[in-house]
C-alpha cells in the first residue's frame, strides 16, 4: 500500500519538471491527482502518460485572480470528488535589479498572490490532516544573486507566508509546508534513473529530488512537521 493510498491531490500549476513529477510519484503512492496548466496539449501528455499508474484528471485554467483560481480549484474537486491535499507548483523566473524592476509584477503574482488565491480557494475542501506544499527557492532563504532581486522577495514572500498560513490553519489541523529548491534541472522522465545526472553538492538536480520531498510532506511520515521550507540543494548552499 502507497503513502497517499485513497488520498486526493490536487496539483496547480504543473510543469514539465516538478509538477510532473509530483503527479508521478503521487500516483506511484497510490493518490489520485488533478493536474492544473494554462496548456491543455501538455496536461493532455502527461495524463496519457502517467494514466497506467492511477486515475489522473486535469483542469485547464489560469489562476492568477482569485475568480479563476477558485474555477480551477472546484473543476478539480468535481473531477476527484474532494481534494485531501494540495501542491502549488507555479513557477516563473525573471532576473531584475534596482534600474530596471522588470519582473517586479510577475514575480509577485507568481510567488505570493497566486498560492494565496489557490489556497483560500482550496479551504472548503480541505480537512483535518490535510498538507498543503508550496515551492519557494534557495533565492528565498538563504543568499540570492544580485540580478534576482524581484524573483528572491516574492520567494522570500512566500516562505513568509508559509510560516503565518501553518499558524493560522493549525485550528483546522491542516498542515503547510514548503521546499526551496536549487535550479530544476530538466523535464521530468516516468521511470528512468536521475540520480546518474547529479552527485552530492550540485547547483542543480532533476525534479525527481525535489518532488519526492514534496511528497514526503503530503504522507503522515511528516505529520509532525509544520510552518517549515526545506531547503533541497545537495548541500548547495554550503559551498557557496
Amino acid at each position: 500500500m502507497g503513502r497517499l493510498e485513497n488520498r486526493k491531490v490536487a496539483i496547480i500549476g504543473v510543469s514539465e519538471g516538478l509538477g510532473y513529477a509530483v503527479a508521478y510519484f503521487a500516483l506511484r503512492e497510490g493518490a489520485s491527482v488533478c493536474i492544473n496548466a494554462r496548456s491543455e496539449s501538455k496536461l493532455r501528455r502527461i495524463k496519457d502518460t502517467l494514466s497506467k499508474y492511477g486515475k489522473i484528471e486535469y483542469v485547464v485554467g489560469d489562476v492568477s485572480s482569485l475568480i479563476t483560481a477558485k474555477e480551477v480549484v472546484d473543476k478539480c474537486a468535481s473531477s476527484l470528488n474532494g481534494i485531501d491535499d494540495l501542491v502549488i507548483a507555479v513557477g516563473g523566473y525573471i532576473e531584475d535589479t534596482i534600474e530596471d524592476l522588470k519582473g517586479l509584477e510577475e514575480m509577485i503574482k507568481n510567488h505570493i498572490k497566486i498560492p494565496l488565491y489557490v489556497i483560500n480557494s482550496s479551504l472548503k475542501y480541505l480537512n483535518e490532516g490535510s498538507s498543503i506544499v508550496l515551492v519557494s527557492s534557495i533565492s528565498g532563504v538563504d543568499k540570492a544573486s544580485p540580478n534576482q532581486l524581484s524573483y528572491a522577495i516574492g520567494k522570500t514572500g512566500l516562505a513568509k507566508a508559509i510560516k503565518i498560513l501553518a499558524s493560522e490553519l493549525i485550528k483546522k489541523g491542516i498542515r503547510v509546508n514548503g521546499i526551496a529548491p536549487t535550479f530544476i534541472d530538466g523535464n521530468f522522465e516516468p521511470e528512468r534513473n536521475w540520480k546518474v545526472y547529479r552527485k552530492l553538492g550540485d547547483p542543480k538536480a532533476p525534479p525527481e529530488d525535489f518532488a519526492r520531498v514534496v511528497i514526503w510532506l503530503l504522507t503522515d511520515e511528516s505529520e509532525w512537521v509544520n510552518g517549515v521550507v526545506i531547503p533541497v540543494d545537495g548541500g548547495a548552499r554550503l559551498r557557496r
